[in-house]
């Protein structure tokens, strides 16, 4: 009898089990023949932008060995960060640890997608632990600083997975994450939890989870999503989709962590990126990408966020106060609009008068 394997097609859905981080619609046993059909049928879809393709250069998959070593100098890190056969740890569950972990060989793929299987644990109990995770498509990589153990003013992606609700008066709900894009003249403003520069974001309940745990973020022709999986469930929750978001090639990946009083393990099991297979016009392929200013096409200013419990700022329902003033505004309109017809019809009436 022939042998019978595992297979999973790859693409947004479920999750294969077989294969962590890799979306897919399930694994099913196939025989020889049922594996070949598979593969032309995934051989097909590379062509329509339906599949991807891992490029081992940008993950960093287990065993580690070699890593930032001259042997293998795909990934480089700095700061608390320790290598074990398991995870790569970015801080111990000690005060003041920073560390980050980066990409050697930078990025000219226009479209990917970047799977992470991470970790948040600690001793801590509520509220009383941080700071969080960051992971980075950037211009500069190695540079330590105040965000999350990682560089202020940066040029590109960022996407914060936080712990720790350090505004008070916030309403949102943590571990949340968001996402941020800069070309080095924005500040996060840890204070307010980067609320004023934030381009959207979730409430993530990701922490001290007794399972795995999987964030995926896509960049394709200017839109940007993140998933998660956190419920031990093989299955892609939606966080955050945005569009117009413009992202040069030739940037790093990379991922840091940061604690201050408060603190965590923060730890990264695997990165893997896939190439996207997406077909693009002439006039787009003859764009330097490596030019482009990281940038979003807002319908609204980041600095318009307001607290909102869903967690979600471009797209969430009208609610409360938004749907008073929606209607204030609606019913000042159709007093004003009453009004002014009132006057041109008297007006008229007057004009027509003086014709008898």
């Amino acid at each position: 009898m022939a042998e019978e394997r595992w297979f999973c097609l790859w693409g947004w859905g479920r999750r294969c089990p077989g294969r962590p981080g890799l979306p897919g619609p399930g694994p099913g046993p196939v025989t020889l023949l049922h594996l070949l059909l598979l593969l032309a049928s995934v051989a097909a879809d590379i062509t329509d932008g339906n599949s991807e393709h891992l490029k081992r250069e940008h993950s960093l998959i287990k065993p580690y060995q070699g890593v930032g070593s001259s042997s293998m100098p795909l990934w480089d890190f700095q700061g608390s960060t320790m290598l074990t056969s398991q995870y790569v740890r970015l801080t111990p569950d000690e005060r003041s640890k920073e560390g980050s972990i980066w990409n050697h060989q930078p990025c000219f793929l226009k479209d990917w997608e970047m799977h992470v299987h991470f970790k948040v644990h600690g001793t801590g109990k509520k509220n009383l632990h941080g700071d969080g995770i960051a992971l980075w498509y950037t211009r500069d990589r190695l540079v330590p600083g105040p965000v999350f153990g990682s560089k202020d003013n940066f040029h590109g992606l960022a996407i914060f997975l936080d712990t720790y609700p350090n505004d008070e008066t916030t309403e949102r709900v943590f571990p949340y994450i968001s996402v941020m894009v800069n070309n080095g003249s924005l500040s996060y403003d840890h204070s307010k939890d980067g609320r004023w520069t934030e381009l959207a974001g979730c409430t993530a309940d990701f922490r001290n989870r007794d399972h795995d745990t999987f964030l995926a973020v896509r960049y394709s022709r200017g839109r940007l999503t993140v998933m998660t999986d956190l419920e031990d469930k093989n299955e892609w929750k939606n966080c955050i989709d945005i569009t117009g978001v413009r992202l040069p090639t030739g940037y790093y990946f990379g991922a840091s962590a940061g604690t201050g009083d408060l603190s965590d393990n923060h730890d990264i099991i695997s990165i893997k990126l896939f190439q996207l297979m997406v077909e693009h016009t002439p006039d787009e392929e003859n764009i330097d990408w490596t030019k482009i200013e990281p940038g979003v096409n807002f319908l609204k200013s980041p600095k318009d966020n307001v607290d909102d419990p869903t967690g979600n700022f471009r797209s969430g329902p009208l609610t409360g106060w938004r749907v008073f003033l929606l209607l204030l505004c609606a019913l000042l309109g159709i007093i004003v609009c009453a009004v002014v017809g009132a006057v041109v019809f008297q007006k008229r009436q007057e004009r027509n008068k003086r014709f008898y």
